[in-house]
């Protein structure tokens, strides 16, 4: 089985939207992290403001300062376990804590000895373990009042504050992100159809020309694709003039050759004995050698280029009516069964010379019946569409090595016929160059059946 074309619109789309995917990502990263460090920032202004409070409170009264719930102006430091907590430590040779009322017995470790480095200020910053799992958020400052002491004022909050307005924005980034992604492939989608559109018209312009509706791409194109298409038609052009040089070359060579031994032919008849009979019969085989040579040259550069498409019931009918004609006198009768929608791919010349030399050969050897029948199969995949012509009669038919040999050039069978013995095989050579079959075999009527496949369009 073939394996499936890439897609160049799929490609394309593809690395399009994953880039497109990866920036947003990062974008999001970035503006999360950035959000949460101006939450942090505000959170730790506000921890400022009460560590302010302190200061002036322990300035005013650093033997035994004391802070009342109008100090901080934040009653939650007043109410235990409520996530917000202040301590102070009187630093010295026995170190003294205070600490709010809502701060769990023995209050908190000093961020200096927990080891966590200043920053600005001589400020300690970190995240700290509280009560009932809670993750605190606390700031250190270290106080020197000289003789009043030194101090280390602490202050800790609940970090939920934080992670919360985090989470929600984070949400809305992501939903707003989301609807930003979708516009970005419906985007991308859009602007590679609209940019590969170009190739479809080619495409089907190909289409065209190759089921003969056209014989040259048409239209307007952009500059990038402008020169596939004048490349493409001056290919078509070339491809005409080269089936037109074969023609003439095989049309001038016929006649040189046919004339010549013509004249043989007619002065070898003046002559008598085995001689003049040996003559006569080579003449007539070199005849027929440069006929089927000749007519090999001719389909041969007409199959080669693009070809026309052409109804195929017509043809048959007319062929059949003619040979009707031909054999009045024998009283044979024809019978057609045929598929008027389906269509020949390649030259109507080709077809008539094919089906024709079929009918005829049946004709000469029926009794008294020919049938003419056509069956269209589908394309599949991986299988181009197609149509069979079978050929019956009633006559003597072949025997199945006959069939075979029959098949080969000059071969006949039967000398009391008349014909060169190059019918069939121009027609399986014929078919052969479409990419069809010539088959023989037994017919239902008692002579001989041939099945024609050949490409439909």
């Amino acid at each position: 089985m073939p394996a499936k074309a890439p897609s160049l619109a799929r490609r394309l789309f593809l690395s399009a939207a994953a880039v497109s995917m990866i920036v947003l990502v990062v974008i999001g990263i970035v503006l999360s992290s950035l959000y949460r460090n101006a939450v942090e920032r505000a959170f730790d202004r506000r921890i400022n403001v009460y560590l302010r409070n302190i200061v002036a409170e322990i300035a005013n009264n650093p033997k035994t300062p004391t802070i009342e719930p109008e100090t901080l102006g934040e009653p939650l430091f007043f109410i235990p376990s409520s996530g917000w907590y202040w301590q102070i430590t009187r630093l010295g040779d026995q170190p003294e804590k205070k600490y709010s009322r809502s701060s769990p017995d023995g209050g908190f470790p000093t961020l200096e000895s927990l080891n966590v480095p200043q920053v600005y200020g001589g400020l300690r910053q970190a995240y700290l373990p509280g009560p009932d799992g809670q993750r605190l958020r606390a700031v250190e400052r270290f106080l020197d009042l000289g003789d009043d002491g030194k101090f280390l004022l602490f202050i800790a909050g609940d970090s939920f504050e934080i992670d919360d307005e985090v989470s929600g924005f984070n949400d809305a980034l992501l939903l707003t992100f989301g609807f930003i992604g979708l516009a970005f492939l419906a985007i991308i989608w859009f602007q590679i159809r609209y940019g590969l559109r170009p190739l479809k018209k080619i495409s089907e312009a190909l289409s065209e020309i190759r089921s003969g509706e056209t014989e040259r791409l048409q239209g307007d194109f952009p500059k990038e694709v402008a020169p596939l298409a004048r490349e493409v038609n001056a290919l078509l052009d070339s491809n005409r003039e080269i089936v037109d040089r074969a023609r003439t070359h095989v049309g001038n060579l016929a006649h040189a050759l046919k004339t010549p031994l013509s004249v043989l032919l007619n002065e070898s008849r003046n002559l008598k004995g085995q001689v003049a009979e040996k003559v006569r019969e080579q003449l007539g085989v070199m005849r027929d050698q440069v006929q089927r040579h000749l007519e090999r040259a001719r389909i041969s550069a007409r199959v080669a280029v693009i070809s026309n498409t052409i109804e195929v019931a017509p043809v048959i009918e007319l062929l059949v009516r003619t040979m009707e004609k031909i054999h009045r006198e024998r009283g044979l009768a024809l019978h057609t069964k045929l598929n008027p929608e389906t269509r020949f791919r390649g030259e109507q010349q080709d077809l008539e010379e094919m089906v024709g030399n079929l009918v005829d050969n049946a004709c000469k050897w029926a009794a008294s019946r020919v049938d003419v029948e056509m069956f269209v199969q589908s394309a599949q995949k991986g299988v181009a569409p197609s149509f069979r012509i079978q050929v019956d009669d009633d006559g003597p038919g072949l025997a199945p090595d006959e069939r075979e040999e029959v098949l080969h050039r000059g071969r006949r069978l039967d000398e009391s016929k008349p014909g060169t013995g190059l019918g069939l095989s121009i027609v399986l050579e014929l078919a052969k160059l479409y990419g069809g079959t010539l088959k023989l075999g037994a017919s239902p009527l008692g002579g001989l059946r041939a099945e024609l496949l050949l490409p439909a369009a």
